[in-house]
């Protein structure tokens, strides 16, 4: 008998999809709802029990996992299916929302759910090491009253780091978000500088390969410059509505740099390049001569 705990994931887009499919492969019941149903289609093959409401999805789970766009989309979709939870349910929001729409959302929970236990885990990490199950889950809430959803955060990372009190791993999303767009920026502007003094990219990268500096996530980026493609593993449009999220939730605390690469980066997206990996704002620059 599987003792698994039955699994709903609202939204199968790069992200959602990966949890969806590493659940599949460890043999838990998983039940998915999207939007845009053809998101999900290829899994059925797998397993997925594919629902046309959100509602639907959630009614028999012992875990809801919300991995959507954005705070708004993320209320809106919970709102709705709170009615419909299982008595007891872990529900575990995951995707990028920002300080305000957790703390609603976790004051929504203990009003009209009170029984059922909201985790907010966002992940570090993107679409690669998600499918991979390689990313890390920030995760926060009560974790004793949570227990059904270890076996899940083991088949679809290689961790979870537990922050305290639901909402404090959003927090420490948004700071490690603001690290990596300013890491992208600057290594952007690096290799832009490089090249005017006549190094390649793969040149950059033996230089840092070996060194303090030469993080994998910099190698895959100046792949992506070297070879002139893009394909997203985090969109450029979404890296900047975590930089915005993050500026949010700095307050009266100065962030100069990332102000300045958040009105950048909302250029580039304006342009068209929003859709492309975070790594295109290389091109930006190269063709904007920003």
């Amino acid at each position: 008998m599987n003792q698994r705990p039955t699994v709903a994931v609202l939204g199968l887009g790069a992200m959602g999809h990966a949890f969806a499919a590493n659940l599949l492969k460890n043999d838990f019941t998983v039940s998915g709802w999207n939007r845009t149903r053809a998101r999900g289609e290829d899994l059925l093959a797998a397993g997925l029990q594919l629902t046309d409401s959100a509602e639907q999805a959630v009614a028999s789970a012992d875990v809801v996992i919300a991995m959507l766009s954005d705070g708004d989309t993320t209320q809106a979709v919970l709102n709705d299916v709170l009615p419909q939870l299982k008595q007891g349910a872990v529900v575990c929001q995951m995707g990028t929302i920002g300080i305000a729409a957790t703390e609603q959302l976790i004051a929504t929970f203990n009003q009209r759910r009170p029984d059922a236990v909201f985790i907010d885990a966002p992940v570090s990490g993107t679409k690669a090491p998600a499918e991979n199950a390689q990313i890390l889950i920030l995760a926060s809430g009560d974790r004793q009253r949570a227990a059904a959803i270890e076996p899940v955060f083991a088949a679809i990372s290689k961790g979870a780091k537990w922050l305290g009190e639901a909402g404090a791993g959003s927090k420490m999303k948004l700071v490690a978000n603001a690290w990596l767009v300013s890491m992208v920026e600057g290594l952007a502007e690096s290799t832009r500088l490089a090249e005017q003094l006549g190094f390649s990219p793969d040149d950059f990268w033996q230089v840092l390969d070996g060194g303090p500096l030469a993080a994998p996530y910099v190698k895959g980026k100046l792949a992506m410059i070297a070879g002139g493609e893009y394909p997203p593993q985090m969109h450029l449009t979404w890296a900047l509505k975590d930089a915005r999220l993050a500026l949010e939730a700095a307050g009266d605390t100065a962030m100069p740099g990332l102000e300045t690469i958040a009105a950048l980066w909302q250029k580039a997206v304006d342009a068209g390049y929003g859709e492309k990996d975070l790594s295109v704002i290389y091109r930006y620059l190269q063709e904007n001569k920003a």
